[in-house]
C-alpha cells in the first residue's frame, strides 16, 4: 500500500523546494506513471521577499494538502518557516521555526525544541513541499567545504551526477542532476538549474513520478532516462564495492539449521554449497573440505527470508539484503521499471532481493492507481493477464476500481493461465463477495475487516478504508456468527491472508510517539529517519480517539492469530520501509499468538510455497543458497530475526555490518569472516 509512496513523500519532506526565476508566480504540475495528472505547486514571491506555496498531490484517493512560508536570512536559510495543512492520509500538519540571532526554535505535531546555533545552518522542516530545497541547494552550494550543517541536526552534502540540454520552441535550458546526501537512507535526487545559485527544476520518481515546470512536462522522459542511468551507475558501483562473490565451494562450519518444514531448530552441522546451490548438509565436523570456509560460531542458520509484499525499488536491496530478506513478491509496480530491476538482479549488477512478481490490474476512475494496467473491460483485463503470463508473473493483483461486473470473468480467465489472484477488494464490495469471484488471496488487514464494516454505497477508495476499521474495529465480535463463519470459508478454501499489519500501526501512531516500525531499531538508524517518523497518518486529535483506533489495532493483530490457528495461510509482507518492516511484521505474529518457529516457517517456507519457488524456502541438497546467519536465538526470541551477521545469496555473500555502515546505519551484528 505505501512502501514506495511512503518514500516519495520522504524524499519530497526532504527534497522542500523548488526555484525562484525572477517572476512573482510560478507553478509545477505533477505527473504519474503514464502523463496523469495528480497534482501542482504554486510558487507566490512576495514583495517582501517571503516566499508562499501552494502544495497538492492526490493519487489513489489520497494525498497531501499544505500551505507553506517561509523567508530567509542573508546566508540563505530559513529565518523564519511555517507549513500548515493536512497529510498523505489526513493528520494536521502544523510546524513552525525562527532563528533570531544564534537561537533556533521549532514546534510541529510531533516535536519541539531550541537549539543555540553559531554559523550558518538550514532548518531540515519534519514535512514540507517540495518548494524549500530551491534555498537550501543554495545555501549548500555557497559553502566552500560542500557541506551545510542542518537544525536539529545532521550535515548535507551534494555532487553533480549529469547535465541535460532541453529544449521548448526556441528556448534551451541546461539542468544538471544533483545527489544529496546527508538525510535519509540513500541518496535525494534532483535536477536543478545550472546558474551559481542553483535552483531546482524537475523532481522524478523513475517509474512513478515526474514533477516539472507547467510548459515543460515534455521533457519528463528524457530526464527520467538520464536519471535512471546515473543511479545505475551508482548501484553498480555499490554491488561491487558490498558484494562478496563465492565462486566453486564454501563450507559454512558450525551452525545449527532451522528445518523450515518441521519448524524446529536441528543439532549443530556443516553446510556445503557450490555454485550458487546446497550440497549437503551434515553433522558438524562430517562435511568435506571446500574452497573457502565460514566458521558459523554456533550461530542460527535460517533460509533467506521473504518479502510477500513489496513495491520493488532499485535502492532498497541494501535494507533487504542487511535484513536477511533474499527474496521478495512485487505487488504492483511500474511494468518496465519492474522489468528493468528484475534484469538487473538477474545479471548481479544490482543488490536487490530475488522477485517474485503480481501483476498490477486496476479500473479506470479519477481514483485509480496507475500502476500496472489500468483496464475499462474484460478484453483489455485479458490482455493484461496476457502479457503478464507472458513475461512470467505466477500471479496478477486486482486493485481497488476494478470494474466488478467483469471481476470474475478475469479471474476465471487469469486461472486458465494457471495463475493465482490476490488483490485489494474493489470499491462497493466486501471480501466476501471476492472470496465467491475466485480470488486466492487477500491483501492487508484493513480489506478484510471492511468486510463487516460496508455497505453497497461505501466507496472505499477514500480514505474511509483506514478511518472505518480505525474507528469501528474494536466493537467487533469475533465470536459471532458473521466472523466465524467467514473465517471457516477462508479456511477451507486455503484463502491465504497477506495483513501487512506493521504497516498499519500508522492506525494507532500518535503525533509525538515513535513509529513502532523503527521503535526497536531507532538507536541504529540516523537521527533524521527517526525524527521523521514520529508524526501521525491519521487524524488522531484526542485520547478518546486513540483509545478507540489502538482498540481496533489491537483486535486486529488479535483477527490474524485466530486466521493462523483456524488453517488459513499467512504470509508475511510489508508495503513499507524494506527489512526493518519485515522483522516488526514478524514480531506481530508472535503477539498474535504463533510461535517464533510458526513465524519463521511463514517467512521462509512457506512464502516460497505460495510464491511458487519451490527452490527456496528450505535448507536441504539442492536448493538455491540462500542462507542467512543470525546472532541470538530467533527460535524463541522473535527480535533476534535483526541479528543478522551474514547473508549468502546463491553465489554471492554480504556483510550486513558493512552494508549498514554504507547506509549510515550503526550494525546490528559483527560481520562473518569468509576465509580461504
Amino acid at each position: 500500500m505505501k512502501s514506495f509512496r511512503r518514500l516519495l513523500l520522504l524524499a519530497l519532506a526532504f527534497s522542500a523546494a523548488l526555484p525562484a526565476w525572477g517572476a512573482q508566480v510560478e507553478r509545477w504540475v505533477i505527473l504519474v506513471d503514464n502523463g496523469t495528472k495528480a497534482g501542482h505547486q504554486v510558487v507566490t514571491h512576495a514583495d517582501d521577499g517571503s516566499v508562499r506555496t501552494e502544495f497538492v498531490f492526490k493519487d489513489n484517493g489520497r494525498g497531501p494538502e499544505l500551505k507553506e512560508e517561509y523567508a530567509l536570512s542573508p546566508d540563505g536559510t530559513f529565518s523564519r518557516y511555517r507549513i500548515t495543512g493536512v497529510s498523505t492520509f489526513g493528520a494536521k500538519v502544523d510546524e513552525t521555526y525562527r532563528r533570531s540571532g544564534d537561537q533556533a526554535e521549532w514546534t510541529t505535531t510531533a516535536d519541539r525544541g531550541t537549539r543555540a546555533v553559531a554559523g550558518v545552518a538550514q532548518y531540515a522542516p519534519l514535512g514540507g513541499t517540495p518548494q524549500s530545497i530551491s534555498a537550501t541547494v543554495a545555501a549548500l552550494a555557497k559553502r566552500a567545504d560542500g557541506r551545510l550543517p542542518l537544525v536539529p541536526g545532521g550535515t548535507l552534502s551534494m555532487r553533480e551526477l549529469a547535465r541535460e540540454t532541453l529544449t521548448r520552441g526556441g528556448d534551451t535550458k541546461t539542468v544538471r542532476l544533483l545527489a544529496i546526501t546527508g538525510q535519509g537512507l540513500m541518496p535525494n535526487f534532483g535536477w536543478f538549474t545550472g546558474d551559481a545559485t542553483p535552483a531546482l527544476f524537475g523532481f522524478v520518481v523513475p517509474g512513478y513520478l515526474q514533477m516539472l515546470p507547467e510548459g515543460w512536462e515534455a521533457a519528463g522522459p528524457q530526464l527520467e532516462a538520464r536519471q535512471k542511468a546515473a543511479e545505475g551507475e551508482l548501484l553498480v558501483a555499490m554491488q561491487k564495492q558490498l558484494a562478496h562473490p563465492l565462486a566453486g565451494s564454501t563450507l559454512i562450519r558450525d551452525v545449527r539449521v532451522f528445518d523450515s518444514a518441521a519448524a524446529k531448530l536441528g543439532a549443530r552441522s556443516d553446510v556445503l554449497i557450490r555454485d550458487g546451490k546446497i550440497v549437503s548438509v551434515a553433522p558438524a565436523g562430517k562435511a568435506p573440505k571446500a574452497d573457502r570456509t565460514i566458521d558459523g560460531g554456533g550461530r542460527v542458520m535460517i533460509p533467506g527470508l521473504w518479502d510477500m509484499h513489496a513495491h520493488a525499488g532499485r535502492w532498497d536491496g541494501g535494507l533487504n539484503i542487511a535484513a536477511g530478506v533474499t527474496s521478495v513478491r512485487d505487488m504492483g509496480n511500474d511494468n518496465a521499471t519492474l522489468q528493468q530491476i528484475i534484469a538487473e538482479e538477474k545479471a548481479g549488477t544490482l543488490m536487490s532481493p530475488r522477485i517474485v512478481a503480481a501483476g498490477f490490474i486496476e479500473g479506470e476512475s479519477p481514483m485509480s492507481a496507475r500502476n500496472g494496467f489500468v483496464i475499462k473491460n474484460l478484453d483489455e483485463a485479458k490482455k493484461a493477464v496476457d502479457w503478464y503470463a507472458a513475461h512470467g508473473y505466477p500471479q496478477i493483483k486486482i486493485y481497488n476500481s476494478f470494474p466488478k461486473d467483469v471481476l470474475k470473468d478475469t479471474v476465471a480467465y487469469a486461472h486458465s493461465k494457471g495463475m493465482r489472484v490476490s488483490g485489494h477488494v474493489p470499491a462497493f464490495l466486501r471480501a466476501q463477495d471476492v472470496i465467491d469471484a475466485g480470488f486466492d488471496e487477500i491483501q492487508h488487514i484493513n480489506q478484510l475487516m471492511l468486510n463487516f464494516l460496508v455497505d453497497d454505497k461505501t466507496d472505499t477508495r477514500t480514505l474511509e478504508r483506514f478511518y472505518l476499521p480505525a474507528k469501528k474495529v474494536a466493537d467487533l465480535d469475533f465470536d459471532g456468527p458473521e466472523v466465524q463463519a467467514f473465517i471457516r470459508t477462508m479456511a477451507q478454501k486455503k484463502i491465504a491472508a497477506d495483513p501487512t499489519l506493521a504497516t498499519f500501526e500508522f492506525l494507532h501512531q500518535r503525533d509525538g510517539t515513535m513509529s513502532p516500525i523503527i521503535a526497536p531499531v531507532a538507536e541504529h538508524l540516523p537521527p533524521d529517519v527517526t525524527r521523521a517518523r514520529m508524526a501521525a497518518e491519521l487524524d488522531i486529535p484526542d485520547d478518546a480517539t486513540w483509545k478507540r483506533y489502538d482498540a481496533s489495532y489491537r483486535k486486529m493483530v488479535e483477527f490474524v492469530g485466530r486466521l493462523y490457528r483456524a488453517g488459513v495461510p499467512i504470509v508475511a509482507g510489508t508495503d513499507e520501509i524494506p527489512g526493518f518492516t519485515l522483522q516488526r511484521e514478524l514480531e506481530l505474529y508472535v503477539d498474535a499468538g504463533l510461535t517464533p518457529s510458526q513465524v519463521l516457517k511463514i517467512a521462509t517456507l512457506d512464502a516460497a510455497t505460495i510464491a511458487r519457488a519451490p527452490d527456496r524456502g528450505e535448507i536441504r541438497p539442492g536448493m538455491t543458497a540462500d542462507l542467512v546467519l543470525l546472532d541470538g536465538e530467533p527460535t524463541t526470541n522473535i527480535a533476534d530475526v535483526r541479528k543478522v551477521a551474514l547473508v549468502i545469496k546463491g553465489d554471492t555473500a554480504y556483510a550486513p555490518a558493512e552494508i549498514d555502515r554504507a547506509l549510515g546505519i550503526a550494525p546490528f551484528a559483527e560481520p562473518v569472516a569468509i576465509a580461504r
